[in-house]
């Protein structure tokens, strides 16, 4: 049998998801940038439901603003029952993470303020998951790094991560739909384009075929472990909890992942951010492997401020000390 179309793989992904996640009906927003991915799924989705896009501009690039208006009256010809161009101002530099991160960052909190309740569709694919996974691997974060992207994190909704990026830019050429091209996308200084242009190609003819798939496969089956980790955390959260700090003996009778689970939501509640395994691991060593050594720096937003967990008297706490 035939596989169906570009746009029937695309409307069955988007009917699937909504199904399972959104069977309330009423409308919703796509984030639009104007590329392929994105440009497609709003193509599909201003025919499921009332549809409004959404389109950051992020001004880092000449001719940015005739982009977003290009992908505004694209989204206005497809249906969209409105479709609005946001200005965006992308932290400075230093900014954690560098500028792919305050981009993101940026992004994502104007796409917040705009939705208006509704529930954001975003064109994440299979080939973007398989690339987050790879990315999580290579920095050795730990399991929930290479859990990749939920499907749905309310209110974020990412109905393509099981279809290929090629299937998008096929649909648009179906539709007669001319995408942008973001220049980033080719652009070798970031991380990402050379594992999408060099590792993940070679890693397909090294290992016959397969391994975008296999990635996204890998990061489904890590992310229901950590969720399960996550729900027995929170149920072992208060018996473990003194005030703001944590009773030693209590975590040291938790498995490891749940403890350190455990560990790491009480660390983001008391400030703690960017937290990679290395720091999590390190703060449960002041639990099982205690020898009265001092804090443990965790990364934090405090600022003008330095982030420790340190451990006296049978309890871990957060001590804050001025840069």
């Amino acid at each position: 049998m035939d596989r169906p179309g570009a746009l029937a793989q695309l409307r069955a992904a988007l009917g699937t998801f909504a199904e399972q996640y959104l069977p309330q009906g009423g409308g919703w927003a796509v984030a639009l940038s104007g590329g392929p991915d994105s440009l497609a799924l709003t193509a599909v989705a201003a025919r499921m439901r009332p549809t409004t896009a959404l389109i950051v501009d992020h001004g880092l690039q000449a001719g940015s603003a005739q982009v977003a208006e290009t992908a505004r009256s694209q989204a206005l010809d497809l249906g969209c029952v409105d479709a609005q161009v946001i200005p965006v101002t992308v932290g400075g530099k230093g900014f954690r993470g560098g500028p792919e991160a305050a981009a993101r960052t940026a992004r994502y909190a104007a796409l917040a303020d705009a939705r208006g309740g509704a529930p954001v569709l975003l064109g994440h694919t299979l080939d973007d998951q398989a690339e987050t996974v790879l990315l999580g691997l290579g920095r050795g974060s730990g399991a929930r790094s290479m859990a990749g992207m939920r499907p749905h994190d309310p209110p974020w909704c990412r109905p393509l991560l099981g279809v290929r990026r090629a299937v998008t830019g096929q649909a648009c050429a179906e539709l007669g739909l001319t995408p942008w091209l973001d220049p980033h996308n080719s652009d070798g200084r970031f991380t990402r384009v050379r594992l999408r242009a060099e590792v993940l190609p070679l890693l397909e003819d090294v290992l016959g075929g397969g391994v975008a798939e296999a990635l996204a496969r890998t990061a489904i089956a890590l992310r229901e472990n950590t969720e399960l980790i996550d729900a027995l955390a929170e149920q072992a959260l208060p018996g473990a909890t003194a005030g703001d700090a944590l009773d030693a003996a209590a975590l040291a009778e938790l498995s490891g992942p749940v403890r350190r689970a455990v560990i790491r939501r009480w660390l983001i509640d008391g400030g703690g951010r960017g937290l990679t395994d290395l720091q999590i691991r390190a703060v449960d060593r002041l639990i099982t492997a205690w020898r009265g050594q001092g804090g443990v720096a965790i990364g934090s937003d405090l600022r003008g401020q330095r982030l420790f967990a340190v451990r006296g008297d049978g309890l871990l706490r957060l001590r804050r000390e001025p840069i």
